[in-house]
């Protein structure tokens, strides 16, 4: 029976025309090699400069 008044309620604001099935997607384009790897780069030298960064206020509380 909820289905039914679903049903009723998408066909009455005309919603299920634009609900798309299944088979109307299609497959993302796979991103080239370089780009992972140039990300890999970015999150690394991110990574190692926010260690530094908290190394160096990590020894400025503890040595002051």
């Amino acid at each position: 029976m909820r289905l039914l008044a679903l049903e009723l309620i998408l066909s009455l604001l005309d919603v299920r025309g634009h609900i798309p099935r299944f088979d109307d997607f299609r497959p993302a384009p796979v991103a080239p090699a370089g780009t992972a790897r140039a990300l890999a780069a970015v999150i690394a030298v991110l990574a190692v400069l926010s260690l530094a960064i908290w190394a160096v206020v990590w020894l400025a509380t503890h040595l002051f």
